[in-house]
């Protein structure tokens, strides 16, 4: 009897070992991010404070030379008497600016949401050219138009009215959220919409119940740009509403500056309780912003 040969076992190869950064080199990477963060943010953020704290000084601590960045005498009733003041009905123009930006922005959702859902899924002739004069639009602002505008509210009885300036943000948004809309409509799959056809869903419902959940993320967007222009507005609400009382923030804000004297005290506060309501919507709206890429896909 022969032994058996002895079989030859192969070396293991070993993978080449990479060298993995140091944990001083993870710190000093993650400090540095830190860092330029913070600058970046401090660059955005530090005019805000700015206002936020010459909100709380009297007029003559704004004026003093050389200026000083903390109030000598802190004046938290600016923020109780700029409500009262005889220069603009502050709680009007608070009033009127929540009206015109909150219709306008349910209006240009209202008719961006079918419009882009039908561009995108849809061919019919002139779709090219159509969305082309969409983006066009864009290049013409209010105040460019303002006279014509005003003439044109003038003829339409509407002018020195709420639903002028409604129409008006709503027109100058719409070609925008439109644009918006139509990309996300266009980035989501047919076969979403014939499978819940196959299922008996008709063309509004598939619209309503499977695309709207799925195109989330882009209706938000179109909510807050178009609040935010149209919260900001001033062009044509400076020559359009005539009325103090009708008049946004962004117009009110310009009557505490005058040729000889300005109270800067009620201008930096009126700023800061105007960018209160877009700082809340957003918070509001945000979280609902991620959710939406997940949700209404599954049946």
């Amino acid at each position: 009897m022969t032994a058996p040969a002895p079989t030859l076992i192969a070396p293991v190869q070993r993978e080449p070992r990479t060298r993995r950064p140091s944990d001083s080199r993870i710190t000093g990477r993650v400090v540095g991010r830190m860092v330029a963060g913070l600058i970046i943010a401090l660059i955005f953020v530090i005019p805000y404070l700015i206002m936020l704290i010459g909100s709380f000084k009297s007029r003559f601590n704004i004026l003093t030379v050389p200026p000083t960045y903390w109030p000598t005498e802190w004046h938290p009733e600016n923020y109780i008497t700029m409500w009262s003041t005889p220069e603009t009905p502050l709680p009007q123009n608070l009033i009127s600016t929540i009206v015109i930006s909150v219709f306008a922005t349910a209006l240009v959702l209202l008719v961006c949401v079918p419009a882009a859902y039908y561009t995108a899924r849809f061919r019919f002739p002139g779709r090219g050219v159509f969305l082309f004069l969409v983006i066009v639009t864009q290049m013409l602002q209010p105040t460019v138009l303002a006279t014509g505008l005003f003439k044109e509210m003038v003829a339409l009885g509407l002018n020195d009215t709420w639903l002028a300036m409604i129409l008006i943000n709503a027109a100058f948004n719409l070609a925008f959220a439109i644009w918006i809309m139509h990309n996300f409509f266009a980035g989501v799959p047919k076969e979403i919409d014939e499978a819940a056809q196959l299922d008996g869903a008709g063309k509004w419902t598939v619209l309503f119940r499977v695309q709207l959940p799925l195109v989330w993320p882009g209706i938000v967007t179109a909510i807050i740009y178009t609040f935010v222009a149209s919260w900001n507005e001033f062009a044509a609400s400076l020559v359009i509403l005539s009325t103090d009382g009708n008049q946004p923030l962004s117009v009110a804000l310009t009557k505490f500056v005058g040729q000889y004297d300005a109270a800067w005290q009620y201008v930096f506060a009126v700023s800061v309780v105007a960018v209160i309501p877009v700082v809340v919507l957003f918070m509001l709206i945000e979280k609902r912003l991620v959710g939406g890429l997940t949700q209404g896909s599954v049946k």
